[in-house]
């Protein structure tokens, strides 16, 4: 079977005939499906800003004149970063699973309309096997939380004095 004729046997369902109530059912269930996705896109921008502001305040903080301040002031900023990126990356999962629900369903709904258009679209990426058709966005999106958690992981231990700790815990 072709390509071409998977992806039209996977869009027609000819069998069905749906009612008026089925089709708003559906046509709410595309449109809060497409909230949740730019919700999701909000919160993203959200906790891009948040962590390129902190990062660039950490900078500013290294050039500032009162090195003695901002000594003391990197590990909480770096550490408010660390609890951030957590805090988005487990925000991405949730929203991802409730995306993923939201799709189950619209795709069980559109066993009784007579086009199966979420079907299809899935078929004709590959459904999701092959990543040169298709990257589910949701994997290179929770990497940019752990970047930036790393990031502010390395501002914290170096932002740590060592020395002292170290002189302190062993009495030196």
């Amino acid at each position: 079977m072709s390509s071409t004729s998977a992806l039209r046997d996977s869009l027609c369902n000819k069998q069905v005939e749906p009612n008026s109530s089925q089709l708003e059912i559906y046509k709410l269930s595309v449109e809060m499906a497409d909230r949740i996705s730019a919700r999701r896109l909000t919160a993203n921008s959200f906790f891009l800003t948040i962590n390129t502001g902190i990062i660039a305040f950490a900078g500013y903080l290294s050039l500032s004149a009162e090195k003695q301040l901002a000594v003391g002031q990197y590990w909480i900023v770096a550490l408010a970063g660390v609890i951030l990126c957590y805090m988005w990356y487990r925000l991405i999962r949730s929203y991802a699973g409730l995306n993923k629900a939201k799709f189950d369903v619209i795709h069980e709904m559109e066993k009784d309309l007579p086009y199966k258009i979420f079907d299809a679209e899935w078929v004709a990426v590959g459904e999701g096997k092959d990543p040169k058709k298709y990257l589910p966005f949701t994997r290179i999106e929770m990497t940019v939380p752990w970047v930036f958690l790393m990031i502010h992981a390395i501002v914290f231990f170096k932002a740590i004095p060592w020395k002292n700790l170290i002189n302190t815990v062993c009495g030196s």
